[in-house]
């Protein structure tokens, strides 16, 4: 997070918890503190129980809970199921709909120690219709979609971290948006047991934070492994990948992206440009129209049964995967499985590729959450990316850019953005 972060790194905050100089009450109830003084306005969380969160951070104290993630409190995006919370997956036609367990990132976040603060806000199914939380750097424009709570919440200081997920740039877009870090790690490193998935070979579930340690902390933590930076002497190649969708990034985008790269280049890092080959260029047409057949299967009972009470947007994108035939999608399907066989390809010489995370500052106002088209191919591709917000816009909003990773090289793209990050006038707080 920028140089005034209410908190430490989850680094620190565990090793102050296991010395007792910081107890796992102080962070829940920084949190709780934020959350009465802001959500009101921001609108972030859909359910959160401060008694609840108050006996868990308890018993981490007490020594009842330990682990990997002790004490450390996140947030968990409203399409994740959890028993201790509803989960409504941004509809009213689960309004207080209950789960009799959690998924499986709660539940190995709770093994690990961590401190559940509740459930945050999602676009309806994690899609295109907003819900209605406002982004906290400027609570007239959007926090982004679908994962909008999970960021504006971790960028207001609510929770340290917050679980999201992705379908085409769900994390990427609104990590930018709000000033904080998107990790969509590759896919299935994070199993989606548990989560409403709206297209099985693309949904990821993945991390907003407010540094690139604690999101490979949080990821990582599930899994028995601490985070480690990369060492001092580690050297980088990144390529500056050219493609079509540049062309919808405004000019300030460009130039952020940009001067950070000049940044990049002046610190040692070696940068390379490089074009994205044709047939990946087709592949991002197909995602859209997969993600829509996906849809309208994932969705079938919702529209089958309640098709009325659905957002007129989510009908409409239902509707147009009527017209997408089995033989269409099973071509695409082919496409997208051969170009993930050759995808080291695009690497070749470089550790991560450097592209847009979003056209441009967040938008004003909160019936549009912006275009997910940066995260669409390297969704489908089922690599890792890192978004990192840059430098602030002529708005007043930052704007950003992404690293994207080898497929199930996520450690490595961790080590390479968190060393990046350092370059960032958002992140580090000097202009």
């Amino acid at each position: 997070m920028r140089a005034n972060s209410p908190f430490p790194s989850i680094a620190q905050a565990l090793e102050q918890i296991e010395t007792g100089a910081l107890r796992a009450r102080d962070l829940a109830e920084h949190c709780l503190e934020r959350i009465e003084a802001r959500d009101t306005e921001v609108k972030a969380f859909v359910a959160h129980d401060a008694g609840r969160v108050r006996a868990r951070a308890d018993a981490v104290d007490a020594g009842e809970c330990k682990g990997l993630l002790r004490g450390i409190p996140y947030a968990v995006k409203d399409v994740i199921e959890t028993a201790e919370y509803p989960t409504g997956y941004g509809s009213p036609l689960y309004l207080g709909n209950r789960s009799a367990r959690d998924a499986a990132c709660v539940a190995l976040s709770k093994e690990e120690g961590a401190v559940l603060l509740g459930k945050v806000v999602t676009s309806e199914f994690a899609t295109q219709t907003p819900g209605p939380t406002c982004n906290p750097l400027n609570l007239a424009h959007t926090p982004g979609g679908s994962s909008s709570g999970s960021a504006a919440a971790v960028a207001d200081g609510m929770a340290m971290v917050a679980w999201g997920t992705q379908t085409t740039g769900s994390i990427t877009r609104p990590a930018v948006y709000c000033g904080v870090v998107g990790y969509k790690p590759s896919f299935g490193l994070v199993s989606t047991a548990g989560v409403s998935v709206l297209s099985p070979s693309q949904d990821t579930v993945g991390v907003l934070a407010r540094s690139v340690a604690d999101a490979g902390a949080l990821v990582l933590g599930i899994h028995g492994r601490r985070y480690e930076s990369a060492p001092d002497d580690a050297r980088y190649t990144v390529g500056l990948c050219l493609s079509s969708q540049w062309q919808h990034a405004s000019g300030q985008a460009i130039d952020a992206l940009r001067n950070w790269t000049a940044k990049l280049a002046a610190s040692g890092i070696a940068v390379k440009e490089c074009v994205l080959p044709a047939a990946y260029e087709a592949l991002i047409a197909d995602q859209s129209r997969m993600v829509a057949y996906d849809a309208r299967q994932a969705l079938a009972y919702e529209r089958l049964t309640a098709n009325a009470r659905l957002s007129p947007r989510l009908r409409e994108r239902l509707a147009g995967g009527s017209l997408i035939g089995l033989d269409e999608y099973l071509a695409m399907q082919q496409r997208a499985s051969a170009l993930r066989c050759g995808v080291d390809g695009l690497f070749d010489g470089v550790d991560a590729l450097v592209y847009p995370a979003a056209d441009d500052e967040a938008e004003e106002g909160i019936l549009q959450s912006g275009s997910p088209r940066f995260g669409a191919l390297w969704t489908l591709l089922h690599v890792p990316t890192v978004a990192l917000p840059l430098d602030v816009g002529r708005g007043g909003l930052p704007l950003g850019a992404q690293l994207v990773g080898r497929p199930r090289r996520d450690l490595s793209l961790l080590q390479l953005a968190e060393h990046a990050s350092a370059f960032s006038p958002w992140l580090t707080g000097v202009r």
